[in-house]
């Protein structure tokens, strides 16, 4: 019985040492979410939401399992109700930003530092860096959908619905599944994907 106590004990602490402070999230989120406005062409309204799921991703790691799980799943979702078509074709290309992060050597790397130079941003931060507290994506699937729908964003003109699964993936209507690793493609990072 004690020996279950200690690995349980040890297993929560395990997850909780994995699990991002909100600090850290927001700066992660602020970087990721610069250039991704930089390479896509964000307009400001992309920018504050694609901003707001980053965050949300970020924060729901608790785990090396949850970096390629149902949380990525759930942010690939939502960034196609928010960026167009071709943003999204774009956005699955670019490797660092579709696989932003891996757990490795017992802490998170962020593929996207070795693009970008760590101190250079190109937008000021969005309104929302200082308000949004996180949680969207632990509303219904179609939030950001019915967001743009109702007027309380720009809508982009793109068709999908997201759509869960029982087995735990998202997958869009139109053709566009993303959860699937064969999505990924290891060809141009955008302007040129060096470091900026």
């Amino acid at each position: 019985m004690k020996k279950m106590m200690i690995l349980a004990m040890m297993t929560v602490m395990t997850v909780a040492a994995n699990a991002m402070s909100y600090n850290a999230a927001k700066s992660e989120a602020l970087f990721l979410s610069d250039k991704m406005a930089y390479e896509l062409n964000l307009t400001n309204a992309q920018y504050e939401e694609v901003y707001e799921i980053n965050l949300d991703y970020l924060m729901s790691l608790n785990g090396h399992a949850d970096a390629y799980g149902y949380w990525w799943n759930r942010r690939n979702a939502d960034l196609r109700f928010v960026l167009t078509s071709w943003q999204y074709d774009k956005y699955m290309r670019m490797e660092h930003f579709y696989r932003p992060v891996t757990w490795r050597d017992g802490r998170w790397n962020y593929a996207v530092y070795t693009h970008y130079n760590r101190g250079h941003f190109y937008r000021s931060h969005p309104s929302v860096f200082v308000t949004y507290k996180g949680g969207n994506n632990r509303k219904h699937d179609r939030y950001y959908a019915d967001r743009h729908a109702n007027g309380h964003g720009e809508h982009h003109g793109h068709a999908g619905n997201a759509h869960h699964s029982n087995n735990g993936t998202w997958r869009i209507t139109n053709g566009h599944h993303v959860d699937n690793a064969h999505h990924r493609d290891h060809g141009s990072a955008g302007h040129g994907g060096s470091r900026r």
